[in-house]
């Protein structure tokens, strides 16, 4: 499963604009879960989460990035917190600044769309 939300996510930042919403998420990679049962949201956070403490700690850009939670602007607090544990700065602070969502998700597209990147790590 690991595997599967990771490639989707790169292949996503590379041929689409925008977000993916965690729905989308679990069909278009058919990972077979169900989001009204906490347990299973609970479990695709977590894969989300160790996804980008890879991709981060291996000095690429943070894919759960593209990832929307539903009825929010862009991210939900646990997006946040990860940051704050990747050292990025507190997460409260993290939140409030209005371009940071944009620029990641604006780095993570331009590292996937290079070929040279994706030859190489994707």
């Amino acid at each position: 499963m690991f595997g599967r939300i990771r490639s989707h996510l790169i292949r996503f930042s590379r041929h689409q604009v925008g977000t993916i919403s965690y729905l989308n998420l679990v069909q278009e990679a058919e990972l077979g879960l169900n989001l009204d049962i906490s347990h299973e949201k609970g479990r695709l956070n977590e894969l989300l989460a160790e996804i980008s403490e890879q991709e981060y700690k291996a000095g690429r850009p943070i894919l759960s990035c593209l990832v929307k939670v539903e009825g929010s602007k862009g991210q939900g607090d646990n997006f946040y917190k990860l940051c704050e544990r990747l050292g990025m700065g507190e997460w409260r602070t993290l939140k409030h600044q209005e371009d940071l969502l944009k620029n990641m998700r604006r780095e993570c597209r331009a590292f996937w769309q290079d070929d040279a990147n994706y030859e190489r790590w994707g």
